[in-house]
């Protein structure tokens, strides 16, 4: 439960190039690094659902925890995967539909701040939320 509540992007690190080998062009990289991310958190027991709203998109991602779902990047990238929690770790496990290479998330809370760490072929970006 600790993961419930709103939480808004407020620094990210190595993102660009995080996007850059995802295959993201230069023009979508810069919009993306000025999104204005906000997550909506909230668990019920094994389901989470999570409100992205951003300068581009405003989505609901429902799953639960072990059961794969599909999901679409903002930039139209579709993965397929799962999420589990781990201690007081959600681990996100996706592979890309058009390539099947993985990439795979962390989010944790450390301190008053929600962490978001991705990992794609080697190259890991964080982004930090803090709570709105």
């Amino acid at each position: 439960m600790a993961f419930n509540g709103t939480w808004k992007v407020h620094r990210s690190e190595n993102y660009d190039k995080f996007m850059e080998k995802m295959g993201i062009n230069l023009m979508k990289r810069k919009l993306a690094a000025h999104d204005n991310l906000k997550l909506t958190i909230t668990q019920e027991g094994n389901k989470f659902t999570v409100k992205e709203s951003s300068t581009f998109r405003n989505i609901d991602v429902v799953f639960e925890l072990g059961v794969t779902f599909n999901y679409n990047l903002a930039d139209g990238t579709e993965l397929s995967g799962t999420w589990s929690l781990e201690g007081n770790k959600l681990i996100g496990k996706f592979k890309r539909t058009d390539n099947g290479n993985e990439l795979n998330t962390v989010r944790e809370i450390i301190g008053d701040e929600l962490v978001q760490t991705y990992v794609y072929k080697g190259v890991e970006a964080k982004r930090i939320f803090k709570k709105d």
